[in-house]
């Protein structure tokens, strides 16, 4: 895994913290949704399927930063929507930094150049690029052309101004073990992004295709070869080794949703950001009022075929926690990187 070492060491210590508090529910990342509207019109998203007055809102920064602060999570994916439409994104990112939590700002790069000026390079902020695969296949994912070249402008862009850059790659069964390779071998080695995360598709009830998702075993199937000859090791995957196991097949986990909680202009979302089963105003409503052992694979049908990274990747990272054979594995890979390269100890 190629997450910073003072990252790991804040998660860590937070994590720590929790056991010592014997809380059994608590956040390590909170998915932040400031507005739906967005520039593209995805095939495998349903956020700008709201009406248009839903779409026209904005959450204030107050409102924002509150409800982070409110969780007590120590990292936040700020997503939508597209981000960079809010008008007021630079001085939510300013002031979640200002408290040091660790800021990942989700975006297609489409207005990320012209947006760029507004932001600074911090240990604890980085860009978010959403890259589902190369030029072809990425333009079709969001159903416009250019739009990869524009996101691969932007990521070197980034870069040359000192800014920590990540990525999120999502796949669907129109993927195979190499159209998976060629996009993260671009992305790691052509582009050098500093982490990259991965995750197979899941059904989302509102997403305008409903062809495409993967089921359990093409998952394990694909990430099983993708990941073969040595590509999993080589490759800066943001990820636990245990999750990037879970996708391979060698290991099962129930989904903890509850770890990675949504709050958006409706408030927290019940149980995750790809379910909606009403919302709450408050984070301690949401963990307490959610009957959470209703939910995951076996046990509500919309989970049959989800193995996203937002239920099952912090199922991970406690049992990594819970294990010290685990531990120093992770510990291993977040000090030597990949392929026993001394990894980013920033």
């Amino acid at each position: 895994m190629a997450m910073p070492l003072r990252q790991s060491i804040k998660v860590a210590t937070y994590l720590a913290e929790q056991k010592l508090r014997r809380r059994e529910k608590f956040p390590l990342i909170v998915e932040l949704e400031p507005l739906f509207a967005c520039n593209l019109a995805c095939e495998g998203c349903g956020k700008i399927q709201h009406p248009a007055g839903v779409l026209k809102q904005r959450m204030p920064v107050a409102q924002a930063v509150g409800a982070v602060l409110e969780s007590g999570a120590p990292m936040v994916s700020i997503a939508g929507g597209e981000p960079l439409m809010h008008p007021q994104i630079d001085e939510i990112a300013r002031q979640l930094v200002a408290r040091r939590k660790y800021v990942f700002l989700c975006t297609n790069a489409m207005l990320l150049r012209k947006k760029m000026d507004r932001f600074t390079p911090s240990p604890y902020f980085a860009f978010a690029v959403h890259i589902d695969g190369l030029r072809e296949r990425h333009d079709e994912s969001v159903a416009q052309e250019g739009v990869f070249d524009e996101a691969v402008a932007a990521i070197k862009e980034a870069k040359r101004r000192g800014f920590r850059v990540t990525t999120n790659s999502t796949f669907f069964n129109t993927d195979t073990p190499q159209t998976v390779i060629e996009v993260l071998d671009y992305l790691n080695d052509d582009l050098k992004v500093d982490e990259m995360m991965i995750s197979p598709a899941y059904a989302y009830e509102k997403a305008p295709d409903q062809e495409h998702f993967l089921g359990v075993e093409q998952t394990r199937e694909l990430f099983r070869k993708a990941f073969a000859g040595g590509n999993r090791r080589r490759w800066r995957l943001n990820h636990s080794p245990l999750f990037l196991d879970f996708l391979e097949g060698r290991v099962d986990f129930p989904c903890t949703a509850w770890a990675i909680p949504n709050y958006s202009i409706f408030g927290w979302q019940r149980p995750c950001y790809l379910m909606s089963d009403g919302y709450v105003p408050t984070y301690r409503e949401l963990i307490e009022e959610t009957d959470w052992d209703k939910y995951g694979r076996g046990k509500d049908p919309r989970c049959a075929n989800c193995m996203a990274h937002c239920g099952y990747e912090p199922t991970a990272v406690l049992a990594t926690t819970g294990s010290l054979k685990e531990s120093l594995r992770a510990l291993r890979d977040t000090i030597s990187g990949p392929s026993g390269n001394p990894g980013n100890r920033e």
